[in-house]
């Protein structure tokens, strides 16, 4: 079985509301209209029992004047053929009727509407019907008395046998009128708001369909369609729905070029590892194939040279492996800081205990400018000696032998910031704008920017929400900082 459009569906959702609609209201309508007429007819004829009784004894201590009854009923009858007249007693008990033979179905009616009709109750007011099993119907009732005490009712039914019977006639033919008028009505606004409905509801819908599925004419992906699309300013539920497929093709879009980052970053890492290693393993390769084929014919201080020089190169390539392997490591969240409080001024001071000895051999000058009470700062203790003596090797290795390194501590807005500075020839304005970024030889502008040492150095930082940049100085300056 085929399934129904959205378009079939609200077509026939608003058919069904408007058939179970157009019902109710005729029901109500032939309902509140059956109550108003009663009422009418039960407000007009209030007094017709009355004057009924008013017309001849009907029923005294002794019983009922049955030649009375009889010329009442039959006057009645002949005056109005849709009433039934009845003579009750006090209890409701039947004394009396007109009912052709087999008619009657009750012999006792419920004396309560009698009273509370008599009390002037609100209108209609129903009672049982004598020649009806069930149905209930307006009536008018008078009390008959003999001087002042009541001893029976007169009853008289206001819409009998004859009534209903012509009343179903004309009935059963107005409810075919209303009825076929009722389809017809139902047909038409069904129609219309199934136009309605395509036109509001289902255009679009369709068109956002359109914008989903379909390709353009150089077969543009659809993420990226759809990550183009301007988001609709409209509130209703489908602009709602256009504007979630446009975030979430955006999401995807921005999710897909970071994986083809991730993926060039790889071939990339790739790419540097074999470049990098390439040429210390040649040079090992070559000095020991040296001398393992002339190692007869060397000499002493050439097979200790050529093994220094393989020895150095294969230092190189363990330090160069060491660094490519932690900066993975912190790429990748492997490492995690283990923050403690400590002093940044303190360790800062054993960090240059290490370094004396290379700063005498240099002969360099070291000027300390520390600001006092700098307070506590929350880190990794072994990552930030790791950045700091990164840092004072890069300057001691740079600055020239006599020239002066600066460093200076201070606490600014809710961090530590330390500063080092030295005196060495600097860092060229081609170098410093990826001097942080790792060393790619697919980018001409990234393929020797000071290798891996600051890449692991901002990233350490990067991790403790800090950071390091480069100010401009007649030397090279590092300005790191470090939250509280």
């Amino acid at each position: 079985m085929r399934k129904l459009s959205l378009t079939q569906r609200l077509t026939l959702v608003f058919a069904l509301m408007l058939v179970i609609s157009s019902s109710l209201i005729l029901f109500i309508q032939d309902r509140n209209r059956t109550q108003y007429s009663d009422a009418m007819i039960q407000n007009l004829s209030r007094d017709l029992a009355s004057s009924i009784a008013k017309s001849g004894t009907l029923m005294n201590a002794q019983g009922t004047a049955v030649p009375a009854i009889k010329t009442v009923f039959g006057q009645m009858m002949s005056y109005n053929p849709s009433v039934e007249v009845y003579l009750l007693d006090t209890q409701g008990h039947i004394l009396a009727n007109d009912a052709p033979a087999g008619h009657m179905q009750h012999q006792k009616v419920d004396i309560q509407p009698v009273q509370a009709l008599l009390a002037g109750a609100p209108l209609p007011i129903y009672g049982k019907d004598p020649r009806s099993a069930s149905a209930l119907k307006v009536f008018s009732a008078a009390p008959i008395l003999d001087g002042n005490r009541t001893v029976g009712y007169l009853y008289v039914i206001l819409q009998g046998e004859n009534y209903q019977q012509l009343q179903q006639g004309v009935l059963t033919s107005v409810l075919r009128s209303s009825m076929f008028w009722s389809v017809i009505v139902i047909l038409v606004c069904g129609l219309l708001a199934g136009a309605c409905a395509f036109y509001w509801v289902t255009r679009p819908v369709r068109k956002l369909t359109q914008q989903v599925t379909a390709h353009d004419a150089d077969q543009q992906p659809i993420i990226e369609q759809l990550a183009a699309l301007p988001v609709s300013m409209q509130q209703d539920e489908v602009a709602q729905l256009k504007n979630a497929f446009i975030e979430m093709a955006r999401r995807i879009a921005a999710q897909v070029q970071a994986l083809e980052l991730k993926d060039q970053q790889r071939r990339e890492f790739v790419a540097n590892i074999s470049h990098d290693l390439r040429t210390p393993l040649m040079s090992i390769q070559g000095y020991l194939e040296t001398l393992s084929v002339k190692a007869t014919s060397l000499s002493e201080a050439e097979r200790s040279r050529y093994l220094q020089i393989a020895l150095t190169q294969s230092e190189k390539v363990g330090m160069l492996a060491q660094q490519l392997f932690e900066l993975a490591r912190l790429e990748h969240g492997v490492v995690t800081p283990q923050r403690e409080r400590f002093s940044l001024s303190d360790l800062v001071q054993d960090v240059m205990q290490k370094f004396e000895l290379a700063i005498e051999q240099s002969q360099l000058g070291f000027h300390f400018d520390i600001e006092p009470g700098i307070p506590l700062v929350d880190a990794d203790m072994s990552m930030i000696e790791r950045v700091l003596t990164n840092l004072v090797d890069n300057a001691i290795r740079h600055t020239p032998s006599g020239g002066v390194i600066k460093l200076r501590i201070w606490s600014q807005d809710q961090k530590v910031m330390l500063e080092l500075e030295d005196s060495g020839p600097g860092i060229s304005p081609a170098v410093s704008e990826t001097l942080f970024e790792r060393p790619s030889i697919t980018d001409p502008t990234r393929r020797d920017n000071g290798g891996l040492g600051l890449v692991i150095v901002r990233r350490m930082l990067q991790l403790h929400q800090g950071d390091i940049s480069l100010i401009e100085a007649p030397g090279a300056c590092f300005r790191i900082f470090v939250p509280l």
